[in-house]
């Protein structure tokens, strides 16, 4: 049942998403940068479980789960700290957008902090951006400020607080 909900909220934040864009090309100017969200992420207790349930309701591939880098190759901080926040993670590559399955597994992290007050769920809405560094502190003067931000091979990323004003995180990636 959990993940029907699932489902049916990434339908949900789809929408919205293309009512975003239809706003923001409508003329405002957004922070981000960008009016594509590319990706949901669903933070899950057992990866290798929601992995098979959302390929059996979507009709895809098992997708295979990967550990992310360990501190001695990335640099990880949450809430201003290093951390060795880790996480077993899936990509389930849609026509669309790309959801990502992520199951926390090493030290304090926004995943784990998440899964430990709500539980299984939406996470956060990602968005491609350039200039990553001024995003974040345009979006932090608008009251989303930083939670974690990391390295991943060829890029980076950043999730903002964003639950007081859009009930969701919002995950920025920029990739080299």
């Amino acid at each position: 049942m959990k993940i029907v909900r699932a489902v049916v909220m990434i339908l949900v934040v789809f929408a919205a998403g293309v009512m975003l864009g239809r706003v923001s090309r409508a003329g405002s100017t957004s922070p981000l940068g960008t009016d594509k969200i590319v990706q949901v992420g669903i933070v899950v207790k057992d990866i290798e479980k929601a992995s098979r349930a959302y390929a059996e309701i979507l009709g895809t591939e098992v997708p295979a789960w990967f550990l992310t880098d360990t501190m001695d190759k990335a640099h990880t901080e949450f809430r201003g700290k290093p951390s060795e926040a880790r996480a077993k993670l899936a990509f389930i590559e849609l026509k669309n957008i790309t959801i990502e399955l992520i199951e926390p597994v090493g030290g304090p992290s926004t995943w784990r902090e998440f899964l430990e007050e709500r539980g299984e769920g939406v996470h956060h809405l990602a968005f491609e951006v350039k200039g990553m560094d001024e995003k974040i502190k345009l979006l932090a003067e608008r009251g989303l400020p930083l939670l974690q931000k990391g390295d991943y091979e060829g890029g980076r990323y950043a999730y903002l607080d964003g639950v007081k004003r859009l009930a969701v995180i919002l995950e920025l990636l920029e990739n080299f």
